[in-house]
């Protein structure tokens, strides 16, 4: 695809990814009914764009941001072999270009991100009805882990 980019992510950008995360909110929302009607916030954006423990990543073509994603280290839990994993979130790319494989070229980057800083286990979340997301993260290699269980009791 002609003049597309993978790069990382800048305070220049903080308002279109406010956007995004929007966008973000907006797909979700009908995986999850708990999800605020307004002023639903997912992301610490700021934090993600300066601290060293992240690499929030953007797609532009022409200048203009398709597509986001990001890779935080986190530490794992204590029962885990590894002590530290990278965590991926913020997994959008805009509905003109999906399809595309803009999401796998976003993964591809995250995950090289990660092997750079020595993470070598990598996690992400997915509502379990979103069969298109799981798809892509199958292709990517991805597995099944664990299923998250909610119950709101009430009335």
């Amino acid at each position: 695809m002609e003049n597309l980019t993978i790069r990382t992510a800048n305070l220049q950008d903080y308002e279109a990814l406010l956007t995004f995360e929007q966008a973000v909110v907006e797909a979700e929302r009908p995986f999850n009914s708990s999800i605020k009607a307004e002023g639903a916030v997912y992301y610490d954006i700021k934090h993600l764009l300066k601290g060293d423990d992240a690499n929030l990543a953007v797609v532009e073509i022409n200048e203009e941001i398709i597509a986001t994603g990001y890779a935080q280290i986190r530490a794992s839990k204590k029962s885990l072999s590894h002590e530290k994993h990278a965590y991926l979130g913020f997994m959008f790319v805009a509905a003109e270009y999906r399809g595309l494989g803009i999401n796998k070229l976003v993964m591809e980057n995250l995950i090289d991100w990660s092997k750079a800083q020595g993470i070598l286990d990598i996690y992400l979340d997915v509502y379990s009805e979103n069969n298109a997301a799981i798809k892509a993260y199958e292709k990517i290699g991805f597995t099944p882990s664990l299923v998250e269980m909610k119950l709101n009791v009430g009335t």
